[in-house]
């Protein structure tokens, strides 16, 4: 078995370590940037100038006793340097309980192959991934499945919210593996499966290109393209290479709807489930031919795979970027099934997922916390803090920031909601309003009549005066909002490790880590959660 790259008692005491930090902490990643100025969030928070964040000197009364740069009898802000170097040391790579992706592979490598899988004997076609997704994807895709093909040796993959079949494709082709992808779109899974008939349809179309064009380099005598004859041995078909190109563009660009979590109808189901009952059969007949096989549910901790996939042997679980609960579903599954011999998940969207002990929510099965390390402490973080978590930092250090005029626009629009209209909170989302306004007046009149509010009770001036009041104090929402991303890979940190503790308690003689797979700076949800059974 691979050893551990931490055991589950220093995994607690880390988690300790930035819980007492996020406690101290927390309060201002739980400020949303909305209520900035109704609430008056920076005297709230802050007892020093924004320019000391933003240029993060030293302040007056940096003497006094504080915890993490805060005073301890007002729990303000005092010392940002404090804070921000605490914050580095409390983040993952601060904590050292990560294991990278070069060692996991190694060891990985050097794991015997003796399980008792099956062994499938698949044609693996040579793929140019840049070709058919963009940098992001296709960085994402190759990283992660050259871990799920060490881990998957002559194993099945079960694709957990597979979307459009980016990795799967990736993985039953260009790897040689049979995976099953299923997602709770019926959209995301019949796009799936076109565009994979598509994708294969045009390997083959660049396989006979590519044993053409080395079938034309074996014979001597055939003159080159440039002298403008024809060659004088026997002609060798092959298909033209733009034409080949365009088809397996066109084959991986087909847009599909991604949807949530959705309330299906008893017809529906069994509408999905005789979708699912007629692949199966083809699978089993061989009618498809396919290695990749899309199917259509909804997963839950409780799904029975074994209904979903009836021949379901040893298998592999993965996940590239699990919205919400669907990321700690898939730890819960693989803890339960002894079918399910090792996982392999990159969760996203922390702001949908589900807290037990947030006040005012009903009981359930909860994403977060999982381990019960943290359900004895009751720990929540709150909504405004998971979406905090999910900011990029390594993004804002090099100058893709934050979209401080949109942020702007609406903390000053929730003021002249205050002032004039009652309201303290809309209903309606509205920010995609900012991206089609002229100006400021423009924002806050088209806002309005998205809202259903009467916006002839101000005049031009009356909105541009709020403008011109609020102006002045964008740089504390600024720095505010820097401290908010400083803020987030803690956050983040102390979910994940919630994910491997909970996977420690089950068995902590198995393997589990953590391990960043990706660059921050093309996917900031790079770490992932890796775990076989002893």
């Amino acid at each position: 078995m691979i050893p551990s790259s931490v055991s589950l008692a220093e995994l607690r005491q880390r988690m300790d370590e930035v819980a007492r930090f996020l406690a101290a902490t927390l309060s201002i990643a739980n400020a949303h940037t909305v209520e900035f100025y109704t609430h008056d969030v920076w005297s709230r928070f802050m007892a020093v100038p924004p320019e000391e964040v933003l240029n993060a000197i030293g302040i007056s009364g940096r003497q006094r006793e504080t915890t993490f740069g805060f005073c301890q009898d007002a729990n303000r802000l005092v010392d940002p340097h404090e804070l921000l170097r605490s914050a580095k040391a409390h983040s993952l790579p601060g904590l050292g309980v990560c294991t990278s992706r070069d060692e996991l592979l190694e060891a990985l490598r050097r794991k015997p192959s003796d399980s008792p899988f099956f062994s499938l004997s698949l044609l693996v076609v040579e793929l140019d991934p840049d070709e058919f997704m963009n940098i992001k994807k296709s960085h994402e895709v190759q990283s992660m499945a050259e871990v799920v093909d060490c881990l998957a040796k002559r194993c099945r993959v079960i694709d957990v919210g597979s979307g459009k079949g980016y990795l799967s494709s990736f993985l039953s082709m260009q790897h040689g593996l049979r995976v099953f992808g299923i997602d709770s779109s019926s959209i995301n899974t019949h796009g799936a499966q076109e565009r994979n008939r598509k994708l294969k349809k045009f390997s083959k179309v660049y396989q006979k290109h590519r044993k053409a064009a080395e079938a034309e380099k074996d014979v001597p005598q055939i003159k080159d393209a440039e002298d403008g004859n024809e060659p004088q041995e026997a002609e060798v078909q092959t298909p033209d290479l733009n034409t080949s190109e365009e088809l397996f563009l066109s084959a991986m660009s087909l847009e599909v709807e991604q949807s949530g979590k959705v309330s299906l109808t008893d017809e529906e189901r069994q509408r999905r489930k005789m979708e699912n009952l007629q692949k199966k059969a083809q699978i089993r007949s061989g009618a498809t031919g396919a290695v990749f096989s899309p199917l259509t549910s909804y997963v839950t901790a409780e799904t029975e795979l074994r209904e979903l996939i009836e021949e379901l042997e040893d298998a592999v679980l993965v996940g590239l970027h699990t919205c919400g609960d669907l990321a700690p579903s898939m730890l819960r599954m693989f803890a339960a099934k002894a079918e399910l011999l090792a996982v392999c998940g990159v969760g996203c969207c922390y702001n949908k997922l589900s807290e037990e002990f947030e006040p005012d929510t009903s009981r359930g099965a909860f994403g977060f916390p999982l381990s019960q390390h943290l359900r004895r402490r009751s720990w929540f973080c709150g909504r405004n803090a998971r979406m905090s978590a999910c900011l990029a930092l390594e993004r804002v250090a090099v100058g893709h920031g934050i979209q401080m005029d949109s942020l702007f626009y609406r903390a000053v629009l929730h003021v002249i909601l205050r002032d004039h209209y009652g309201a303290y909170k809309s209903e309606k989302r509205v920010g995609n309003v900012y991206s089609k306004a002229k100006s400021f007046v423009d924002y806050v009149r088209r806002a309005l009549r998205k809202l259903d509010l009467d916006d002839s009770k101000l005049s031009d001036e009356d909105i541009q005066r709020y403008h011109d009041v609020h102006a002045p104090r964008r740089p504390e929402m600024h720095a505010f909002n820097l401290l908010k991303v400083t803020l987030a890979p803690c956050i983040e940190g102390l979910i994940l490790m919630d994910r491997l503790c909970y996977l420690k308690e089950q068995d902590e003689g198995s393997f589990s880590a953590l391990v960043q797979l990706f660059d921050p700076l093309l996917s900031p949800r790079c770490y992932a959660i890796v775990a076989l059974k002893g």
